[in-house]
Parts: structure tokens; C-alpha cells; sequence
């Protein structure tokens, strides 16, 4: 059974004064999952840690559970699976022996650690590994195991601290469809640490981008796209221009600008990258200014070509914003 989550007045000072998490407010539906998106330093791990109970917020501020509070629970007595960038499993333990550590220490008779543990094993494609030691394992093995052995208590919370990261874009691409076919299955209410937009926008139900420990928006993938609150948003949530003025517009998605050849054009060519889909392709105006266009590709557009820039929608964000 998922659970939803609120914070009230949440953050995080250390000591010396530091402030890792400015106080917040937030609400988690029971069974969605909500991805911290932000640059290193944002504060994500940080609110992560608050919920999971591995760190106490500041006085005044307090966690919920299905409106309970667990502000000064612990993570053990709080029914949550914890999922960590370096896989934090058992060297001296075989991956069913890791997958059913939680089961264990919870006390669960041995006939259903047994049971559970099956299932895990099955559920994540590692039967045939159920004996082999961790560090025969490649990483991505040894991810399915740290999430196996996450979930096989069935908690009613799940926390993914940037369980990716260590591995290469391939793998990468992998694990995070297997990842997001897993949450939607179990219908659990999870929390994804991460600093790759990619993961977000595939994960997410709803993203919460952070920047200097303060939330900077909350939203859907789509809506933090195409209305993002600030430039900060704007540039962390796919690519874009900066302070560029058009035609009063303010123009910051590369992909909304289309360029044609004119000898006349007040733009010229400076760079072209062939990017595969698409052709990157950086142009300098007379004035000076600079921009980054991703369009189809085009031989035409070579470095030194004249071009006129073409607006392919209305803006994004408004000058002022």
C-alpha cells in the first residue's frame, strides 16, 4: 500500500551554519513518483534524507506520513526501501542472501524470506544468479539486486538516490525503462534523486527542480518544458538560449528556430555539428549576438552561410520573467 508524504517548513542548517535545504513545503501523492531534479549542491540528496529519516530538519519543520508524523522516526521504523548510487550490498553475501537481508533483520520466518526472495529473483531476471558472488556481478546485476532487495519488504515508500549514475549511457538507458516499468507495476510512492534531465522527464509523474537548496518549480515534465518559472528552469530542463531579444521575443528552446539560407540575412553561420537526429548549428547576428539552432539536417548550412532565423512558435517565457 503507497502512502502520500508531506513536509511543513523543512530545512536542513549544518553545523557551522551552512543551510543545505532552505525550509519548504511539499505535498507527494501516495503512488506517484516524484523526481529531485538539480545541479550538485541543490539540496535533492538532502531533502531525500529527510524523508527517508537519515537526517532531522531543522526545529519547526516536520514529515508526514498518511498525515502521521515521522519527523524523529528513524529509517527503520519508517517502511521504506532505500536505493543508493553505489549499491551498498554485501561483498561476504551471495545476491539471494543480499536480497533477503531486510526480510531478515524484520524478522520475517525463514519459509517466506525464502518465498519472497524467489520472487525477487524472478521478478528481476537474476534466478540464475541467486549463488553468484557481488563482485562477479556488472553493475547493472548489481543494481537489479539493490532494487530487489529495496522492495522485497514491500515498503510503502521508495527512495532512489541517483542509482544510475555509475553506469554507462547504454545500461543507463536500460535499468531506467526496466526502473519505470518496476514503479508503475507496484503502484508505490517513490522519490528519484537525480541530475540527469533524461531520467527525469522519462520517471517522473511530477518533477521538482531544485537550485540552492530552494525549490524552483514543481511540475510535469511537459509543463516545466514549455512554462518553465525562470531562466534557471528554462536552461536545466532541456537546452535554450539565453537574454535572447527577436522581434520582442524572448526565444530560448534551439529547437524552436528554423534557419534558410538568405544572402541577405542578418545572421551568419559560425558552427555546424551533425548530431544525428538533428544539426546543431551555432549563428552570430551583426550586432553580435549569439544563437544555438537544433534543425533538420541541411548541406546547405555550412559555416560562413548567411541565413535569416525563422521563429517556429511563440515564445517561451515572457522578457520581463
Amino acid at each position: 500500500m503507497s502512502i502520500a508524504i508531506s513536509l511543513r517548513n523543512c530545512g536542513k542548517t549544518w553545523p557551522g551554519g551552512a543551510r543545505g535545504l532552505l525550509p519548504i513545503d511539499m505535498e507527494i501523492t501516495a503512488g506517484e513518483t516524484l523526481v529531485l531534479l538539480g545541479p550538485s549542491g541543490c539540496g535533492k540528496t538532502t531533502l531525500l534524507r529527510l524523508i527517508a529519516g537519515l537526517e532531522l530538519p531543522d526545529d519547526g519543520g516536520t514529515v508526514l506520513f498518511d498525515g502521521k508524523e515521522v519527523t524523529r522516526l528513524p529509517i527503520e521504523r519508517r517502511n521504506v526501501g532505500m536505493v543508493f548510487q553505489s549499491y551498498a550490498l554485501f561483498p561476504n553475501m551471495d545476491v539471494a542472501a543480499n536480497i533477503g537481508y531486510g526480510l531478515r533483520v524484520r524478522g520475517i520466518p525463514k519459509n517466506e524470506t525464502q518465498k519472497r526472495v524467489a520472487e525477487m529473483l524472478e521478478m528481476m531476471r537474476l534466478t540464475d544468479f541467486r549463488h553468484r558472488r557481488i563482485d562477479a556481478l556488472s553493475g547493472g546485476q548489481r543494481q537489479r539486486v539493490a532494487l530487489a532487495r529495496a522492495i522485497a519488504p514491500r515498503p510503502q515508500v521508495l527512495l532512489l538516490d541517483e542509482p544510475l549514475s555509475a553506469l554507462d549511457a547504454r545500461l543507463r538507458d536500460q535499468l531506467r525503462q526496466e526502473i519505470d516499468a518496476l514503479l508503475r507495476a507496484l503502484g508505490i510512492t517513490a522519490i528519484y534523486v537525480t541530475h540527469d534531465q533524461s531520467e527525469a522527464m522519462a520517471l517522473g509523474d511530477r518533477i521538482c527542480v531544485m537550485e540552492a537548496g530552494r525549490i524552483a518549480q514543481i511540475g510535469s515534465g511537459r509543463d516545466l518544458y514549455h512554462n518553465p518559472a525562470n531562466e534557471f528552469v528554462a536552461h536545466f530542463i532541456g537546452d535554450a538560449n539565453k537574454n535572447v531579444v527577436i522581434n520582442g521575443e524572448v526565444i530560448l528552446r534551439p529547437e524552436d528556430l528554423r534557419l534558410r539560407p538568405n544572402p541577405n540575412g542578418a545572421f551568419i553561420i559560425t558552427r555546424v555539428t551533425f548530431l544525428g537526429p538533428v544539426l546543431r548549428v551555432m549563428v552570430r547576428h551583426d550586432d553580435g549576438q549569439e544563437l544555438r539552432a537544433d534543425v533538420p539536417d541541411d548541406p546547405s548550412l555550412q559555416p560562413g552561410t548567411q541565413v535569416e532565423v525563422i521563429l517556429r512558435k511563440s515564445s517561451l517565457m515572457a522578457a520581463e520573467r
